[in-house]
């Protein structure tokens, strides 16, 4: 999404930066693992289509994108690709309801379980309600990934449905000032220009 392609947000912990050409690499390397892939329902790309995905990600209007930052690790070497542990997402679904879908992936494991995605979910979701004037959201999500099912329950988001077909869950989540305001309260966040 141009809208996104020279935003920097800044969290505690993480720093979320626009999906450029040179983080296509390591973003391809970490496609490549069968969990990742399960855990995503994302199918294996060549290089050359991750390159085209990358370039999809910043022109088309209905899809928001950002790689995921340590944020310590990144204010130590000050190189994005090195420090770059996930991303999230945001797909416009639905226009005239101001409905997107929210997606996260920490792909760097020894970044998982410190709580690094979810703070990075809830500055996506903050992005999408004050930026993209999101007004409700859908997160689907493999039926066998309990840690983000609880995480986006903890959120506040409820099922919504379950497909057996494509083995994954639907949760939903309308927002509101009161929801917003909360997701405030945890995690202040600032939004710069990315060079």
């Amino acid at each position: 999404m141009k809208l996104n392609s020279s935003i920097k947000i800044k969290g505690r912990n993480v720093i979320l930066v626009p999906y450029r050409h040179y983080h296509v690499p390591k973003y391809h390397e970490w496609m490549k693992s069968e969990e990742l892939q399960k855990l995503t329902a994302s199918e294996p790309l060549t290089l050359e289509e991750e390159y085209e995905m990358q370039k999809s990600w910043r022109e088309d209007n209905d899809k928001c994108t950002f790689i995921v930052l340590d944020k310590v690790k990144y204010e130590t070497t000050v190189d994005e690709v090195e420090s770059m542990i996930g991303d999230t997402n945001i797909f416009i679904t639905d226009p005239e309801t101001e409905t997107g879908e929210i997606e996260i992936m920490i792909a760097d494991t020894a970044s998982r379980g410190k709580k690094l995605g979810y703070e990075s979910v809830i500055l996506m979701l903050l992005y999408g309600i004050k930026y993209l004037k999101l007004k409700r959201y859908e997160a689907k999500i493999s039926l066998n990934n309990n840690i983000s099912i609880n995480m986006f329950e903890k959120l506040g988001f409820i099922k919504k449905y379950v497909s057996e077909a494509f083995q994954e869950i639907t949760l939903a989540k309308e927002v509101n000032l009161e929801w917003e305001k909360c997701l405030e309260d945890f995690f202040c966040f600032e939004i710069q220009t990315h060079e």
